[in-house]
């Protein structure tokens, strides 16, 4: 293993300077702490009626007896702590020794906790009229935790769940989320990511994406032509090869005779191609704080669970800038503070 002082070493020559950690660590370590009181949060008590009465309004059949801010604190724990639904009812019958509520069964929070609606604009830190830098990009989460041995042993394969996100260089937040099975190439959905990005940095104050950070296998006349539409200056690696020709009338075509002309050094400094990176980060910490597997065993079910890890993630970053997080946003000041 390497010391700590060979590993500093490999910092600076690797990027030109000596590594200087600027972090606020007593502020940062405070944070995460904050962090643990999210999980005994009894907020969604402050306003069951309320959002009971407004659940029922025009509903036809059997009433809802629980608030959409209690399934989306059991979502929160089931996410992120990988507590299992019965385990989530346990939990809630502990807290009710403490705070009487009525229980829900664990099939009811199971069935509405995979119905739960949560929006990506809802987890996003107000922008403050900045413009954005977004950065694309796909990773695979495993269906099973079975482990590696069972695949190749007994050569089961059961694929893989692909998600696909857009994350800013402001909060680096996700700011779009697709998510698809295994056979869904990454081109696919990249209009509609761009066009989420678009749509979700705006009504989060912001004023426009400016640039698009993507790594080669986003290299397609269709993504150039989109983001020209949109007017929104591409950053997409261009795959190696000969330059395009004089006869190329693409908008691909100025952007990769400059690659060529500027070299990959130059290009990467010219756009600060360096900020992809933050999609890579984004992956990392959704795998790190949730795990690499889904827990449901319905393929909707799995695609739902993979898009509350990364909303939830989100989340967790604007509970550190706005201590507000998605089941007290009801009764709780949006604003910084």
């Amino acid at each position: 293993m390497l010391s700590s002082f060979s590993v500093f070493g490999v910092r600076a020559k690797r990027w030109g300077k000596k590594y200087v950690d600027g972090r606020d660590w007593r502020e940062y370590n405070e944070r995460l702490v904050a962090r643990g009181e999210a999980y005994v949060s009894l907020d969604f008590l402050d306003s069951w009626e309320e959002d009971v009465e407004k659940l029922n309004r025009k509903k036809v059949g059997r009433p809802y007896t629980y608030p959409v801010s209690l399934m989306t604190f059991m979502a929160y724990l089931h996410t992120l702590l990988s507590v299992d639904f019965r385990g989530l009812q346990g939990f809630l019958r502990g807290l009710s020794k403490l705070v009487g509520f009525e229980v829900p069964d664990y099939s009811q929070i199971c069935r509405r906790v995979n119905k739960l609606d949560l929006k990506v604009g809802d987890t996003l830190i107000p922008y403050g009229g900045k413009d954005v830098v977004v950065s694309l990009d796909s990773t695979g989460v495993k269906v099973t935790n079975r482990g590696e041995w069972m695949r190749r042993k007994w050569k089961v394969h059961r694929g893989w769940i692909k998600v696909h996100v857009s994350v800013d260089d402001r909060g680096k937040q996700v700011v779009a989320l697709s998510v698809t099975d295994d056979g869904v190439h990454d081109n696919r959905e990249f209009g509609g990511l761009v066009e989420q990005s678009v749509e979700n940095v705006k009504n989060a104050g912001g004023r426009r994406v400016a640039q698009a950070d993507c790594d080669a296998a986003y290299d397609s006349n269709e993504n150039f032509e989109k983001l020209e539409e949109l007017g929104i200056t591409p950053c997409i690696k261009i795959r190696g090869g000969e330059p395009p020709t004089a006869r190329s009338r693409n908008p691909r075509k100025k952007y990769a005779r400059e690659f060529y002309e500027l070299g990959y050094k130059g290009w990467r400094t010219k756009y600060g191609y360096g900020r992809r990176w933050y999609v890579e980060a984004a992956h990392s910490v959704v795998k790190r704080k949730c795990g690499e597997y889904v827990q449901a065993t319905r393929k909707d079910n799995m695609f739902h669970e993979v898009k509350l890890k990364y909303l939830f993630c989100n989340a967790l970053i604007k509970y550190d800038e706005c201590g507000v997080l998605p089941w007290q946003q009801h009764h709780a000041a949006l604003e910084p503070s």
